[in-house]
């Protein structure tokens, strides 16, 4: 979902910020590197650029009012050569931890996007049987759901469950689980960009077994079909992870949807500090945040790029997800929303509208043994904004501790004295004997 204002130009596709943004082939990203100077440097170098180059229409172009927006900045070109590096937000996870349990066995996600792209290594084997549904124009045609035009959902999906790879650093969270692709959003096809495509996703998701849905996009609209259509698949104890979207900058609060509906997870982005990203939607939905700033993960035809958004934050809790359903199958959805939110690396000790509960911290997330429960609770402890905070009393002049260790200190020097009086005593008497003995003995 690209931004639309002309500070961040470089979202919105232009040629110029492709070449501003996307990195050359074989480069690998660097996880020390300070994002948020490096973006801003491009976002401006993008936006001075585009000034005087022919604008390229965006790859994902914003809809209207009532329409569907992807939740990512669009600009990445496939096929595209492999990363060799580890890109950060995996370094961030000691994998032999997170995977000590489960790596997603049993689980399938639907990933209600763009379409994915089986022709990736890394996903061909993470495609179910059949290759899912193509629901742009009508209620499903099955075996459609591996053509991506666009690449957003084969990204999504690689976040998901990316088998891993020699040739390659990055790997999905949850590599053995299962995608169940559902081609909802052609770039061509203004029909398919609308909300009614999105409701059939969903409902053809649960038809399908799905236990998680991604979705990786968002519409500043409540529509009735779409509430019905998650009420639906909450009903199927369906678990919906959605992006929060991208149109927060500066901290501003809007609602978006499917994200706010209620039992729905809803997904912001952070940065490489744990800091909620510029961009990232703010709310009072905001359920957690994941990394969503340079983003690695597959595209069409072979290959990885580097892309961001909560587009690309959903998919990395939808992983999560994932091994906890693993490793839980019991869990509804509410109970793995709870131990995703309860678990998170808390920057308060109760949720934000930034942040929300904090951002996912995966291996305590699928190894923590607490009891399932159906609900986040804050940190104990004294919140920094708490208003039963008690203020030291104002004194003037001589506090009592001051005139407490003043007249300790009094004592003490008296005590001394005295020990030392005692001692000089004896040590002069003892003097005084010992001549008067001398004395005697010369009579």
């Amino acid at each position: 979902m690209p931004p639309k204002d002309a500070a961040t130009a470089a979202d919105t596709g232009t040629a110029a910020a492709v070449a501003a943004r996307t990195p050359a082939k074989g480069v690998t990203i660097a996880a020390g590197a300070a994002p948020y100077r490096r973006d801003r440097l491009r976002r401006l170098l993008g936006a001075c650029a585009g000034a005087l180059l022919t604008v390229v229409p965006a790859a994902v172009p914003v809809g209207d009012a009532a329409g569907l927006r992807l939740a990512d900045s669009g600009e990445c070109t496939f096929p595209a050569q492999n990363i060799k590096g580890t890109p950060w937000a995996i370094q961030r996870v000691l994998l032999n931890q997170l995977w000590q349990h489960t790596k997603g066995a049993g689980v399938t996600v639907a990933v209600i996007d763009s379409g994915v792209d089986a022709a990736n290594p890394q996903l061909t084997s993470a495609m179910v049987k059949g290759h899912g549904y193509d629901v742009t124009t009508g209620p499903g045609k099955a075996g459609g759901g591996t053509t991506d035009t666009i690449g957003h959902g084969t990204k999504v999906a690689g976040i998901i469950a990316a088998r891993q790879s020699k040739a390659t650093g990055f790997v999905g969270l949850a590599p053995d689980a299962m995608i169940l692709p559902i081609r909802q959003y052609v770039e061509d096809d203004p029909s398919a960009k609308n909300v009614p495509a999105l409701v059939r996703g969903i409902d053809k998701a649960v038809t399908a077994g799905a236990q998680i849905i991604n979705i990786s996009e968002d519409t500043p609209k409540d529509d009735s079909d779409l509430r019905q259509a998650v009420e639906h698949a909450l009903a199927q104890h369906v678990l919906i992870i959605a992006a929060s979207g991208n149109e927060g900058t500066g901290g501003t609060v809007h609602t978006t949807y499917p994200a706010a509906y209620p039992g729905v997870l809803a997904v912001g982005a952070s940065d490489r500090n744990n800091e909620r990203a510029d961009f990232s939607q703010a709310g009072p939905f905001v359920g957690v945040a994941a990394p969503g700033v340079d983003m690695v993960s597959t595209v069409p035809g072979g290959g990885q790029c580097v892309d961001q958004g909560t587009s690309f934050s959903a998919p990395y809790v939808a992983g999560v997800a994932a091994l906890i359903k693993s490793r839980y199958p019991k869990w509804g959805p509410e109970q793995i929303i709870a131990r995703i939110e309860q678990t998170a690396q808390r920057t308060s000790l109760g949720r934000t509208n930034f942040v929300g509960w904090g951002v996912v911290d995966p291996v305590r997330a699928v190894n923590d043994d607490s009891p399932g429960v159906t609900q986040a609770t804050p940190d104990k402890g004294l919140a920094r904004s708490s208003g039963h905070v008690i203020p030291a009393a104002l004194t003037f002049g001589e506090s009592r501790r001051a005139h407490d260790r003043r007249i300790a200190t009094y004592v003490l020097g008296a005590g001394l004295l005295a020990v030392l009086v005692v001692a000089g005593g004896a040590v002069a008497l003892r003097d005084l004997r010992r001549r008067t003995d001398g004395i005697g003995r010369g009579l």
